[in-house]
């Protein structure tokens, strides 16, 4: 047998990663509880570090394979009006995918009650920040300087900067052409970067479950625990089941042919808790594994990175719900259609907002008239959640990639079957 057959496949080794940092965060969470070597050495000292580096290293890599890739993608487009069809096809959808997630989260709160005859007492405060308003938004798709958007990674300036770079280079003949070639090289460059740090990616998974399950307060998620495990089972549902659902219906695909091809994209969105920090694990995914042609996913998966709140949505709807209950208060079907509108409107709205999440949390609070200082509750778990909601936001961002591509004839089904795609070249060990 070879050496090539005995070796672990990477999907593997990340699974062990990641079981393995979670075993010995909680072992050493146990055997030395508040032990001042452990904190400073360890969950403060080297998981921190290998966690933090590894992070940093997958959003070096995410404005310019968002800007490069979608160069590319844009100006190999034959037809310009190609390009708002996309738009129109991704922001439906996701819009789409949101309000089913928002709606099923509520369903199950009200049939579950996750909050009735709860009585929280917190000493934690919630200072709800102010979102932007529909017209600043808009504005602000547009960068006053694209170097500054790159620097601050605003990716909807990246996106539209990208896209309009795209289309001049479409426009102006054989000076285009040129640089056609440049950026696809370029392109190929930064995939084989991502691929470098897949290989690491086990460290880096380790580490930073190492350090999540050494901090996590248990007794937190104990009292919470109606209202934590009926949002993870929520996201589990809507991740694994309504996604397949759509898949199906849309395109006649095996969903268990994508789910299993999407395990390390879900594991690096569960590991990192950022869809823009997976972004690069994503598109390369997207691309390279499940047959969608570059001039769609390069726009499909940044903009979902950057939109796409499915996971977002069911925790805001279970925690409506839940907050209304520990108060007292009484939603009417009203109320609820309200916060369905409000939560799938604010997932476009606030996109690229620091906190995003409890952003829109507190504006649909806000919206029914419930305490926003209620999300103080819910701090204490959030956490964990968080992890699960962006595994979900990201195998999102995939299938809608997927039925979008198919409608535009700019997918590869034999690609998508083969259990094989790529796998060759994720492996960089005997090259390196």
């Amino acid at each position: 047998m070879s050496n090539n057959s005995k070796k672990l496949s990477l999907t593997s080794r990340i699974v062990i990663g990641m079981f393995a940092g979670i075993a010995v965060g909680m072992l050493l969470k146990v055997l030395f509880p508040d032990n001042l070597l452990v904190e400073g050495y360890l969950t403060k000292g080297l998981f921190y570090i290998i966690g933090q580096i590894f992070i940093s290293a997958l959003q070096m890599l995410v404005v310019p394979l968002v800007f490069v890739s979608l160069v590319v993608g844009t100006c190999s487009l034959s037809d310009p009006s190609k390009l708002g069809r996309l738009g129109g096809k991704a922001v439906g959808l996701y819009l789409v995918t949101t309000a089913i997630a928002i709606s099923i989260a509520i369903s199950f709160a009200i049939l579950v009650q996750p909050g009735a005859g709860i009585e929280l007492a917190t000493e934690a405060v919630y200072q709800a920040q102010q979102a932007p308003s529909l017209a600043q938004v808009i504005i602000d798709l547009f960068p006053k300087n694209p170097f500054n958007a790159f620097a601050n990674g605003n990716m909807l300036q990246v996106i539209i900067f990208a896209l309009l770079f795209g289309i001049a280079m479409a426009l102006v003949g054989k000076s285009g052409d040129r640089l056609k070639g440049l950026f696809e090289d370029f392109n190929e460059v930064i995939m084989k970067l991502v691929v470098i740090l897949m290989n690491l990616a086990p460290y880096g998974v380790f580490a930073l479950m190492a350090k999540l399950f050494t901090e996590t307060e248990f007794d937190t998620i104990y009292s919470l625990g109606k209202y934590f495990l009926l949002v993870f089972g929520v996201l589990i549902l809507h991740g694994l089941v309504i996604y397949s659902l759509i898949l199906k219906s849309l395109t006649g695909l095996n969903p268990l042919i994508f789910l299993r091809k999407m395990r390390e994209v879900m594991i690096f969105g569960f590991s990192t808790s950022s869809s823009n920090a997976t972004m690069p694990i994503t598109l390369e995914t997207v691309t390279k594994r499940l047959g969608v042609h570059n001039s769609v996913g390069s726009f499909t998966v940044p903009l979902g990175a950057t939109i796409n709140m499915d996971g977002t949505a069911i925790m805001q709807g279970v925690a409506t719900v839940f907050i209304a209950q520990v108060y007292l208060v009484d939603l009417t079907l009203a109320d609820y259609a309200m916060v369905v509108l409000t939560a799938t409107l604010a997932s476009v709205g606030t996109a690229g907002v620091p906190g995003v999440g409890l952003i829109m949390l507190s504006m649909v609070l806000a919206q029914v008239g419930l305490p926003v200082e209620g999300i103080a509750l819910i701090i204490g778990v959030d956490r964990l959640l968080d992890m699960t909601r962006t595994s979900v936001n990201v195998t999102g961002d995939a299938m809608v990639s997927i039925i979008v591509a198919r409608s535009e004839g700019a997918f590869d089904e034999k690609i998508f079957n083969n259990p094989n795609a790529d796998l060759a070249e994720r492996d960089i060990s005997d090259k390196l």
